[in-house]
């Protein structure tokens, strides 16, 4: 049995101790709201020294009202560039925003900041990125409040990777929970970090910091570091100080999503998730990883569209509820940085209030930044008017300005707004961080099965079909094998495949020594364990290879040699390439418990298995 697992922190676990015995907050006795100066919200934290107070006091003095609820408002505007004249971008921002591009929306608005997406075009490749960023901080700057602005977007690698090669791309939360190490965790943010930088992104939606303790998690799974509190703990705050080490070479980190997402069986992005942790258990499974970010000083704290009953009966998705946001985050947790909601176009909060309402109380619930409202110029607007209807005060306003203000001018981007565009080609995907990221990769792979002992795979002369999930996995995978002297054949078998597809697999095992399947999401794809059942019966050697969640065994467990990745990327399928040969071993353990397929309850494998090899 390898364990290659750090114990979790001694100071953590008498802190979380000491936050149990003290948990008197009273639920059925709301705190004062944020808009009427609640204790939770008594003002923002002095922030950096007295450089950063006088320049946040000064900026305040100066700016008008409109320009302050801009500042609380974070979207997205299509196009490469952002002065983009392009029909088609022109046309969907008009739509979107009313304007023409990101440029005259910042102008417009005086928006606290931005987020990049692929499907927005705004992540080409890395120059056109730096680009971007420039034009639309040179439009911040422009646009009368001197004030850059936080650009964003979510670059947690694995399944949620924004910036793509050549760009480092590292393993993600749950593969990282594999390796169990902070320092792996620390330097992938810290790399991850410095290249978002360079392109002119100043803060990134991640870690996530949610404690997946529901295998049937559609939305978080492999985006969690672990099912066990202490390890996510670590390695969030592991995470957060790698972001936000460097200085003005860093980012703001934002630990995600708040007060946790972790024992969901629904999408927010779909409908309206309900978690019934008591708050006892919210305080020893969901807490832990968001009082370890706050420790270590964690840029913002994204919120969560879910209901929590026994946290807020009211029935409130967190993101609108003062006693989640106010009385937890702010009160019990001591946070009192920058608040910012996850998106509001999620179905998850929306379904409770109209569109005009969310962020209003939203405000009023704690929150300072407001993602992504499905109606910029109504979202915007309905602030505006509670502020002249007494709903919300000028002192509320500037109470969520300062801290945003505050963490714009202690990660240094109002020093250093601009990218430097003639070092992007050296600072992003440069050689020493690919083969950091690579040494990190081969930390993760865990060896779940080995019940024949044919692992390691002699390579001499042996002929293996690779099959199973995923075109571009299987092709990759043949050809790390290839590379090594194996003659590897790769075959698609689909993602969920019927019956002439499992035959049509079974066939062409016929012509090989040995076949590796490999397979993502089991449980919603029921073809891909009747394709490993069906290659087992041919009597070949059949090495299973889970490449998403690692949770798929259930599904197969008389498989007898088995291995998870927590993913399909190239990084991850070349170390299963050297784990599968022998090149290096397995060092990985589950991060999380695999119950079985009948109960979720049951364990099938432990968290904290995994084998290694005989030396």
């Amino acid at each position: 049995m390898h364990d290659g697992r750090q114990q979790p922190k001694g100071r953590f676990r008498r802190s979380l101790t000491a936050l149990a015995a003290a948990g008197a907050l009273l639920l059925t006795a709301a705190p004062a709201l944020a808009g009427d100066g609640g204790p939770g919200d008594a003002g923002a934290r002095d922030g950096g020294g007295d450089d950063t107070a006088r320049w946040v006091d000064g900026q305040l003095d100066r700016m008008t009202l409109e320009e302050k609820v801009g500042q609380l408002f974070v979207t997205y505007a299509y196009g490469e560039t952002a002065d983009t004249t392009d029909p088609d971008d022109v046309a969907r921002n008009q739509r979107w925003l009313g304007v023409d591009n990101g440029a005259e929306a910042v102008a417009e608005y005086h928006l606290g900041g931005v987020i990049y997406f692929a499907w927005s075009d705004n992540l080409r490749e890395p120059h056109q990125v730096a680009g971007l960023s420039n034009g639309l901080q040179r439009a911040a700057l422009d646009s009368g409040t001197d004030v850059p602005l936080l650009i964003s977007t979510d670059q947690e690698h694995g399944i949620v990777t924004r910036l793509g090669p050549p760009a480092t791309q590292f393993p993600g939360n749950m593969a990282l929970g594999a390796s169990g190490r902070a320092g792996d965790a620390r330097e992938a943010a810290r790399i991850a970090g410095r290249e978002l930088r360079a392109v002119g992104i100043n803060q990134n939606y991640a870690p996530v910091a949610d404690v997946n303790v529901n295998a049937a998690n559609p939305v978080i799974g492999v985006r969690s570091f672990s099912g066990d509190p202490d390890l996510a703990a670590e390695l969030t705050a592991a995470q957060v100080k790698g972001y936000q080490s460097g200085g003005e070479n860093g980012v703001a980190a934002t630990a995600k999503h708040f007060p946790g997402h972790g024992d969901t069986n629904v999408d927010s992005h779909t409908d309206l998730p309900v978690i019934h942790h008591t708050l006892k258990e919210w305080r020893t499974i969901d807490a832990p990883p968001f009082a370890e970010a706050v420790e270590a000083g964690v840029g913002a704290v994204m919120t969560a569209h879910i209901q929590f009953p026994e946290l807020d009966p009211s029935g409130a998705p967190a993101t609108l509820s003062e006693p989640i946001m106010t009385g937890l985050l702010r009160e019990e947790l001591g946070y009192d940085g920058v608040v910012v909601t996850d998106s509001l176009s999620m179905a998850g909060v929306r379904e409770t209030y109209p569109d005009a309402e969310v962020p209003v109380r939203a405000l009023r619930a704690g929150v300072d930044l407001l993602l992504m409202p499905p109606d910029l110029p109504t979202a915007y607007d309905a602030v505006m008017d509670a502020v002249a209807s007494g709903e919300l005060t000028e002192e509320r306003i500037d109470r969520s300005v300062r801290r945003v203000l505050t963490l714009k001018h202690e990660r240094g981007i109002v020093e250093r707004p601009f990218a430097d565009v003639t070092k992007v080609a050296e600072r992003v995907g440069p050689p020493h961080h690919l083969a950091a990221a690579q040494r990190i990769t081969d930390r993760t792979t865990t060896l779940v099965k080995n019940d024949d002992g044919l692992l390691p795979l002699a390579a001499d002369g042996r002929s293996v079909l690779v099959t199973g999930w995923g075109s571009t996995t299987t092709a990759r995978l043949a050809g790390h094998l290839d590379d090594r002297g194996v003659t590897a054949t790769a075959h698609w078998a689909g993602s969920n495949p019927g019956a002439d597809a499992v035959e049509a697999a079974v066939a062409a095992a016929e012509g090989h020594d040995t076949v590796v399947v490999t397979t993502r999401g089991t449980a919603t794809a029921p073809g891909q364990a009747r394709l490993v059942r069906a290659l087992l019966e041919t009597g070949k050697p059949v090495f299973t290879l889970a490449v998403g969640r690692p949770y798929d065994i259930a599904r197969y467990p008389e498989a007898a040699t088995h291995l998870a990745t927590y993913s399909y990327g190239a990084g991850a399928l070349e170390s299963a390439a050297r784990v599968l040969l022998g090149e290096t071993a397995p060092q990985g353990t589950l991060p999380v418990m695999i119950p079985t397929a009948e109960n979720p309850e049951e364990p099938l494998f432990p968290l904290g298995h995994g084998l290694g090899y005989e030396r």
